[in-house]
């Protein structure tokens, strides 16, 4: 849907963003699709699009906003029941989402750009409704962990397979489908997880009892949840059912909701556990270990849901741009206005070309599986399995250093981004009838979650440090594009002695940590472009490493082709 004027009633207003196809609009998001070998995808992505594009999805993510989960922690007698009320909008909106796999599509239809594929759906349906995105991100990230205990494999991941949502409280096995939750943190260790109390009991029938308090529970209705617990071995990992198999409540209390910044169309608890049975999963006393690999999927979906956040910025503002007027022209027609929004979608376009690049690796580094002996075309196992070649191996060392990277550099932009975009909006922006209210308040859980600015930038450092193939493997991305420009030579130069100053001098690397993230973060985003549309890729470069960069949005160089950028957004 396209409007010229300044609205159906001629008052400069600009007529409602609906009726779009927000895949076939987003030119970054299908260049990195078929960049990144998912075109087979691009049908169903379409469909998503216009799903998410449609005035009730619109609608649906409002009301999940508007009116927040509700806690009952006891019934009108006073009996525990420890349920979150949501409104009727928020499941519509998390029932679509994984009706189109948004969730675990890449574990249960393996295939060569699955997870490029799925990490778009996500993207979509992030863009315009986010809360939901965080159940939807925890069970696709639980999938690798709980793939290293077989019994629970089996029990489970066909659960979480499952296209189908169903918000009761029952048995995960009366559902069409499972969504996990996480509960980590607790109130004396935050991001330290090995300073936690939570005990775990051996109930010597190969399942756990666990008992202590969790600060932050995410999704607290999910099916189940990974925490991790203390036993005599050390701090091991366990799957904790909300309802057993037999229909009757694991012992779960839900002591309060948080009253969030943003988010709220999320609920996240601190809950309470008493004797509440868990199955562990890994080796004990190596639960950290264990869930190193879904903190790695959650952090990339930490990127792919501020990328998201930043398109729905950049749609929004130029949209309000090219239908309202100011001084006789239309406000994307002048100069400084189009300064900004293309700058804007500079962002975007770099924080979505690494995260498809980093959907990409985790493309192969996990194998298509299948059966011991299973015969050719028959259906793949439910467990998925680590690639074993070269090129896996480099893909999971790069992945490993880039993904700490880009988890700093673009979870740091998004509520800039955010603020900057609302602006241009005027005073339209700063009210809740538009969403780039809610988007502000959103963006900066995605910087906090899953390790904030100075935990992940220590752990660009750690990679560094103890995995020497990984910081090898960032080189080798970072030379691919030597010679093509000499900001970014010039650039790479600086990166790369950082990064040899790090490993050399370790400790006192600490104090410039972050310097050395964003440094490896714009190289490597210019790198990427560099593939991609030379306006983008060029105007970026100048930018952002240029001599003649500035510190806000909108200060680009005389050179760069405006019209070309936004023609894209």
């Amino acid at each position: 849907m396209e409007h010229t004027d300044g609205g159906a009633d001629g008052a400069n207003q600009p007529p409602p963003r609906v009726g779009v196809d927000e895949f076939s609009a987003n030119a970054a998001l299908v260049d990195g699709v078929r960049r990144f070998g998912a075109s087979w995808a691009s049908g169903e992505l379409a469909a998503v699009g216009r799903l998410v594009g449609s005035g009730q999805f619109a609608e649906n993510a409002r009301l999940a906003n508007a009116c927040p989960p509700v806690l009952h922690a006891l019934d009108r007698y006073g009996a525990r029941r420890d349920e979150v009320e949501y409104h009727p909008a928020y499941h519509h909106v998390l029932a679509a989402a994984v009706a189109h796999g948004a969730h675990t599509a890449a574990w249960a239809d393996p295939r060569p750009g699955a997870h490029v594929a799925r990490a778009a759906a996500f993207m979509l349906f992030a863009q315009v409704e986010p809360g939901h995105a965080c159940p939807v991100s925890m069970t696709h990230a639980a999938v690798p962990a709980l793939s290293r205990q077989a019994d629970v494999a089996r029990l489970w991941l066909p659960r979480l397979y499952g296209d189908g949502y169903d918000p009761r409280l029952v048995s995960a096995g009366r559902k069409p489908g499972a969504l996990v939750g996480m509960a980590m943190t607790e109130r004396q260790g935050g991001s330290d997880v090995r300073a936690i109390t939570t005990a775990a009991r051996d109930a010597g029938d190969g399942t756990a009892l666990l008992t202590g308090a969790k600060w932050f529970c995410s999704a607290p209705m999910s099916d189940a949840f990974v925490v991790l617990a203390r036993e005599p071995e050390g701090i091991s990992c366990y799957l904790v059912p909300r309802v057993l198999e037999d229909g009757t409540r694991n012992p779960f209390r839900l002591v309060r909701l948080k009253s969030k910044l943003g988010n709220r169309a999320n609920a996240s608890a601190e809950v309470e556990l008493e004797d509440t049975l868990g199955w562990r999963v890994g080796e004990p006393g190596r639960g950290v270990r264990t869930i190193l690999e879904m903190v790695h999927e959650t952090r990339l979906d930490c990127i792919l849901g501020t990328a998201a956040g930043m398109r729905q910025a950049v749609a929004e503002a130029l949209w309000h741009a090219r239908h309202r007027r100011a001084f006789g022209r239309r406000l994307v027609d002048q100069p400084a206005m189009a300064a900004v929004l293309a700058d804007l979608a500079l962002e975007y376009e770099a924080a979505v070309a690494l995260g498809l690049r980093l959907a990409a690796a985790d493309d192969a580094v996990w194998s298509p599986p299948a059966r011991p002996g299973a015969a050719a075309g028959d259906a793949p196992s439910s467990v998925p399995s680590p690639a074993a070649s070269e090129g896996a191996g480099r893909e999971r060392a790069f992945a490993r250093i880039a993904t700490a990277i880009g988890k700093y550099w673009v979870c740091q932009r998004g509520p800039a981004h955010a603020a900057e975009a609302l602006e241009c909006l005027g005073g339209n922006g700063y009210t809740e009838d538009f969403p780039l209210a809610m988007r502000y308040r959103e963006q900066p859980v995605m910087a906090i979650w899953e390790g904030s600015g100075n935990v992940v930038a220590l752990d660009v450092l750690r990679a560094l440090q103890r995995e020497p193939d990984s910081a090898e493997a960032l080189a080798e991305e970072l030379e691919l594009h030597r010679g093509a420009h000499a900001a970014l030579d010039a650039h790479l130069e600086q990166a790369l002695a950082l990064m040899a100053d790090a490993a050399r001098e370790p400790a006192e690397a600490e104090a410039w940590a972050r310097r050395l993230a964003e440094t490896l973060a714009l190289a490597l985003q210019a790198t990427l472009l560099l593939d991609g549309e030379p306006a983008v890729a060029e105007a970026f470069i100048a930018a952002r490493l240029g001599s003649g960069r500035g510190l806000g949005y909108g200060c680009l160089p005389d050179a760069a082709r405006t019209d070309a950028i936004l023609a894209r957004a």
